[in-house]
């Protein structure tokens, strides 16, 4: 099983135009891209140049032997979806998120669901509401995602007041809209906050699972912990992809910080990469 890593940025930062040849030197062989910033250059240059940006990262990918298997699309947190005129200013950047990555070369699109009524819609008794903006949302959305042959990967969230968090939750909206392009993104670390087994969420998914985000934490809160410094079990996990029959990339969404120096970020790399093949490595792939 390939195994990818995020946080694309940092790689920049420290590496400049060589950040795909140090993510390949490190041994993971794809990277989770970032256009969750709407205010970045990405959306805010004109068109034609915000297009060779993405046709430079292409290539430079290309170059290294590493694959773009998913971009993360925009959030923004606390969320700004309260207004009708907030939902179409996020449709519009979303689109453009969808047109970028399909310029990247990649086919699945990581998002977020919209969140009209706050992280808080069980408490004010909003659920219904929140569910049917997000099936107006995404059913408009996915008219974009189709044209260019994306798939929307929505994505359960670490919010226990929110009533699209709980992979059950997400599962029963993705097979309510019941398209091709629109699947899962099973993030681990938020289903943990809830004390649910990643393992379960993967066989609850089964095919609908299209993408994953790779972290573990102490159920308490979403800390984005290398595995095995959270309470997840990473065993079970493992057998559940199997299970399965999952055919993309364990993808790690980590937190490493910005103020590491770079020999220590190096390091911190090699180890996750290391751990990261522990559990994938395994008789059962």
């Amino acid at each position: 099983m390939k195994i990818g890593v995020s946080g694309l940025h940092l790689y920049d930062m420290h590496y400049g135009k060589d950040k795909y040849k140090k993510i390949k030197e490190f041994g993971f062989d794809s990277v989770d891209f970032g256009l969750t910033v709407t205010e970045e250059k990405y959306y805010t240059l004109p068109d034609k140049e915000a297009e060779l940006l993405m046709t430079e990262e292409k290539r430079l990918a290309e170059d290294a032997g590493v694959s773009i298997h998913q971009v993360h699309g925009p959030w923004r947190y606390p969320p700004k979806d309260f207004t009708k005129e907030d939902r179409c200013e996020r449709m519009e950047k979303m689109k453009k998120s969808i047109y970028l990555t399909y310029l990247l070369g990649c086919k699945n699109w990581v998002i977020h669901p919209v969140m009209p009524f706050g992280i808080d819609d069980i408490v004010t008794g909003k659920e219904k509401e929140t569910r049917e903006a997000n099936k107006e949302f995404f059913k408009e959305l996915l008219e974009t995602a189709v044209k260019y042959g994306i798939t929307i990967c929505y994505e359960n969230m670490p919010f226990k007041d929110f009533s699209l968090s709980k992979p059950g939750d997400i599962l029963s909206f993705v097979n309510e809209i019941n398209d091709e392009n629109f699947k899962v993104c099973l993030d681990t670390g938020h289903a943990n906050v809830f004390g649910i087994s990643a393992g379960a969420s993967v066989r609850l998914f089964g095919d609908k699972l299209k993408a994953l985000h790779i972290h573990d934490n102490k159920m308490q809160k979403d800390l984005h912990l290398i595995p095995y410094m959270g309470t997840t079990d990473w065993a079970d996990f493992r057998k559940a992809l199997f299970d399965v029959n999952f055919k993309g990339v364990f993808s790690l969404e980590t937190s490493l910080s910005k103020d590491m120096p770079s020999d220590v970020f190096e390091e911190t790399n090699r180890f996750q990469l290391k751990i990261a093949r522990s559990i994938v490595n395994s008789t059962l792939f």
